[in-house]
């Protein structure tokens, strides 16, 4: 009896504490902002006091000076084309929170609202006046007398080109010295005069990889006939809190056994007679991320496995980004081949949400199945990575300059010719142990090099003093 009382009281404990890091644990910087809502499983109770422990850990490292110091009083206007949980906005609002820190005003303006009222909007709202973000109409006169005021205008994604001629209309010239244009996207749809005419006059444009920044500077010659401005590349960087978590073994191992349990998994599996992949995206699933073909690899692993009765541990895949509320033709498709091969005992789905931390922790083996192009950056492969996962990624995009392939991961073709390849590094991440925690060790210091905060704003900060220093010479 005493037996069964201390190990429900064990159990208890451990949900407590699950719920306890959730509540101040995020991988993205923003992501505390709905980490309340966000995680389906969770029913949150209680307080706690913060990252006492992060405090007392880093307490004795001497502050490195911000980069970003010298944006101190400036005045800054951000435009997005929508508030959303998206990339792009949330990448915006991490711009925002930096130049906050060191004493910017800053101002954000959203081109694109639904009629209505929507939660996600009213939260992000508030969490930027939260922090000192004035939020203002994207029209009206305020909306001008800003832009003309501000020193320095960044311009989220190619769509908020639209917000110039229909907001400042003749007062366009006289802003465009001092645009940085910030760009994500990697698709052939946003090559559209009415968004990116006015690309050629900016200060400058600051993309994500290299790959993408060829991608713009090709295609906006051969199908608009105009040249980029400057362009800039800055990779990206995890954010503090990120590093927090990843390197905390206590609030990994708590949370990996928190998603596991929610997951219907038992305890007394250990952490490696099973092997966790994952194929995640903020977004949502859609065809141009690859979970169809990710689901075709992993059912086609399952079969390499069974045809040359390989001792591998049991798989399990996790596509975290569902949304069946919105029942798109596409998702039933997910779902359908899962139950027309009979994967349910093998692929769990998992909706969107930005409490990517409790996932990353719970997993093996990260699956970046961008197809196409690829991503601009993916910036979940160094969240990733900062977790010591391998990377199993599309030769394509922004993830080539991120994944060393047979380093920190192994990387495999777009498209249909890709699904053989990747069954086949999943079985062999699946069977061997130590390489997975090589390359995961690998990715861990290949983050620690490159992709932190500080990395970042260092290349952001280099990049806004040359557009100050642009604006300062055309006034």
């Amino acid at each position: 009896m005493g037996k069964t009382s201390m190990s429900v009281f064990v159990t208890m404990q451990r949900k407590r504490w699950a719920l306890m890091i959730l509540l101040v644990l995020s991988v993205s910087t923003v992501g505390v902002i709905l980490v309340r809502s966000s995680f389906e499983s969770c029913t949150v109770g209680g307080k706690i006091s913060g990252h006492q422990f992060a405090e007392e850990k880093f307490r004795s490292i001497p502050e490195r000076p911000n980069p970003l110091g010298f944006m101190k009083s400036k005045l800054v206007l951000l435009v997005s084309h929508e508030l959303s949980l998206s990339g792009g906005p949330l990448l915006l609002m991490e711009l925002a929170f930096l130049l906050r820190g060191v004493g910017a005003q800053v101002v954000w303006i959203t081109n694109q609202k639904p009629p209505e009222e929507d939660e996600v909007i009213y939260s992000l709202e508030h969490k930027m006046l939260d922090r000192g973000v004035q939020v203002i109409s994207a029209k009206g006169q305020k909306a001008i007398d800003t832009a003309l005021k501000a020193d320095l205008i960044v311009l989220n994604t190619a769509v908020a080109g639209k917000w110039l001629d229909a907001v400042l209309k003749e007062d366009v010239r006289k802003v465009l010295p001092k645009i940085l244009w910030w760009i994500h996207e990697m698709r052939g749809h946003y090559f559209k005069p009415d968004l990116v005419k006015h690309l050629p006059f900016v200060a400058g444009a600051m993309i994500d990889s290299h790959a993408t920044a060829e991608y713009w500077k090709d295609r906006t010659q051969a199908r608009l006939g105009i040249k980029m401005p400057k362009t800039y590349v800055v990779h990206l960087g995890n954010s503090k809190e990120l590093m927090e978590v990843a390197e905390d073994g206590v609030a990994k191992r708590v949370l990996r056994e928190h998603v596991r349990e929610s997951l219907g998994e038992q305890e007394e599996f250990t952490l490696h007679e099973r092997v966790y992949l994952v194929c995640y995206y903020f977004s949502g699933v859609s065809r141009g991320k690859g979970q169809d073909l990710f689901l075709r690899a992993f059912h086609e692993s399952l079969e390499i496995i069974k045809e040359k009765k390989l001792e591998v541990p049991r798989m399990l895949a996790v596509v975290v980004g569902s949304d069946m509320s919105r029942q798109t033709k596409f998702e039933t498709e997910l779902r359908n081949f899962v139950q027309e091969k009979k994967l349910q005992s093998y692929v769990h789905f998992v909706n969107k949400t930005l409490t990517v931390a409790p996932y990353i922790a719970a997993i093996d083996v990260l699956v970046q199945n961008s197809q196409a192009r690829g991503e601009c950056f993916g910036r979940i492969t160094i969240e990733a990575m900062a977790f010591k996962l391998p990377v199993l990624g599309t030769a394509a995009g922004g993830t080539m300059e991120i994944v060393v392939n047979g380093t920190t991961g192994l990387l495999h073709s777009a498209g249909k010719e890709g699904v053989i390849p990747l069954a086949k590094n999943i079985v062999k991440l699946a069977m061997q142990v130590e390489l997975r925690l090589t390359m995961g060790k690998n990715g861990y210091e290949r983050v620690k090099e490159m992709f932190l905060e500080h990395h970042m704003s260092h290349r952001i900060a280099s990049v806004l003093k040359e557009v100050l220093q642009h604006a300062k010479a055309l006034r």
